[in-house]
C-alpha cells in the first residue's frame, strides 16, 4: 500500500469503529440524544435509561442486568446493529418502543407497532393491586370492559387481576384490535378477552359489567398543536379529544351508567386534567387514586352517583 492510499484508507476510518464497550456505546448513544434534544415520555424517562434499553435490547441481553455487561466488547457486526438503531431513533423520532416493537407494563410485555399508542398507563399499577380497596374481592369481578383497548395491554392485566372475569376489550380503530389480538393470543387470553370493534358503547347493547375501566384520548386542542415528534407518530385518534380534552370522557359519563352492574365501578383516566374535570362537573363525587408515578391521573365512581348526579349534570 502506497503511502497515498494509505492516507486514503485513514481518512475512511469510522470514529465510531473506536466504541468497543457497551459502555462506550451508552455514552455516544447519551450524547447523541442530548445533541438531537429528543423527547422521552414512552417508557424512558431519560437519555441514559433510553440508550440502555435499546443497547440491551439490540444485544438481546437481559434487560434489568446492566451491570455485568459493561465492559463487555462488542464484535463489528453487532456494533453495527447497535449503532444503526441508534441512528434510527435520531433521525426518524420514533418512540424506541416502535423501534424495537416491544413496551413494557411491570412485568408484562406486549407487542406494540404505529397502529396502537405505546402503553404507559397508570392504571397498570393500581391493578397490580386489583385496584383494591376499589374493588374489594377481585375474584368476585365477572364481567368487566376495557373501553378505548388499543394494544389490549389493560385487558391482559385486567385478566390477570380479576381470574375470574370475562373481559370485552373495545376499540374504534380496527387495526388497533389487530394488534389486541395478537397481545392476548400471546398470554392465552382469547377465551376470556373478547376484542369489539365499537365507537365506545355503541356495539354494547345489552351487556352489562361490574367494572368498565377506561384509557380513553384526553390531550386538549392546544396540547396536540405544541406535542413533541415523538408523539406525532401516534395514532391521533387515541390522543385527541376535543379543546378541553374531555369530548370521550363526556360521553363515558354519560352512557355509563346504563353498562354496569348495580353497585358497579367507574374507573377513568384523565392524565393531567384534573382541574378540568372537576371545573366542568363539580358536584360529582369522584375519588381519585394515586399511583407512585403521577398523582390523580385517574378517578373512579360508583354506578349510584352517577345515577343520582346524571339528572341534574349534563355531561
Amino acid at each position: 500500500m502506497s503511502h497515498h492510499e494509505y492516507a486514503e484508507h485513514e481518512h475512511e476510518h469510522d470514529p465510531r469503529d473506536e466504541l468497543v464497550t457497551v459502555r462506550d456505546l451508552i455514552r455516544y448513544a447519551v450524547s447523541r440524544f442530548n445533541r438531537a434534544e429528543l423527547f422521552f415520555g414512552h417508557g424512558s424517562i431519560s437519555a441514559f435509561d433510553e440508550a440502555v434499553y435499546l443497547i440491551l435490547h439490540r444485544l438481546h441481553l437481559p434487560l434489568d442486568r446492566l451491570e455485568p455487561f459493561l465492559d463487555a466488547c462488542i464484535p463489528s457486526d453487532e456494533r453495527g446493529e447497535v449503532l444503526d438503531l441508534i441512528d434510527e431513533r435520531v433521525s426518524t423520532r420514533k418512540p424506541a418502543a416502535y423501534l424495537t416493537h416491544e413496551a413494557w407494563l411491570g412485568d408484562f410485555r406486549f407487542y406494540v407497532d404505529e397502529r396502537v399508542i405505546v402503553p404507559r398507563s397508570y392504571f397498570a399499577e393500581l391493578l397490580e393491586t386489583g385496584l383494591s380497596p376499589w374493588i374489594e374481592n377481585p375474584e368476585a369481578v365477572y364481567a368487566a370492559l376495557d373501553l378505548c383497548t388499543g394494544s389490549g395491554c389493560l385487558a391482559v392485566l385486567m385478566a390477570n387481576a380479576f381470574p375470574a372475569a370475562k373481559i370485552d376489550a373495545v376499540d374504534l380503530s380496527s387495526a388497533a384490535l389487530e394488534v389486541a389480538r395478537r397481545n392476548v393470543d400471546d398470554y392465552g387470553l382469547e377465551h376470556r378477552i373478547e376484542l369489539i370493534q365499537s365507537d365506545l358503547f355503541a356495539e354494547l347493547a345489552g351487556r352489562s359489567y361490574d367494572l368498565i375501566l377506561t384509557n380513553p384520548p384526553y390531550v386538549t386542542t392546544a396540547v396536540m398543536r405544541d406535542l413533541p415528534a415523538e408523539y406525532r407518530h401516534e395514532p391521533e385518534m387515541a390522543l385527541a379529544a376535543g379543546e378541553d380534552g374531555l369530548d370521550a370522557v363526556r360521553r363515558i359519563l354519560a352512557e355509563a351508567p346504563k353498562y354496569l352492574n348495580p353497585h358497579g365501578l367507574l374507573a377513568v383516566e384523565v392524565g393531567h386534567n384534573r382541574d378540568r374535570v372537576e371545573t366542568a362537573w363539580p358536584t360529582l363525587p369522584l375519588f381519585w387514586l394515586n399511583t407512585e408515578n403521577h398523582d390523580e391521573a385517574i378517578f373512579v365512581i360508583h354506578r349510584e352517583d352517577l345515577l343520582t348526579h346524571s339528572k341534574s349534570i349534563k355531561f
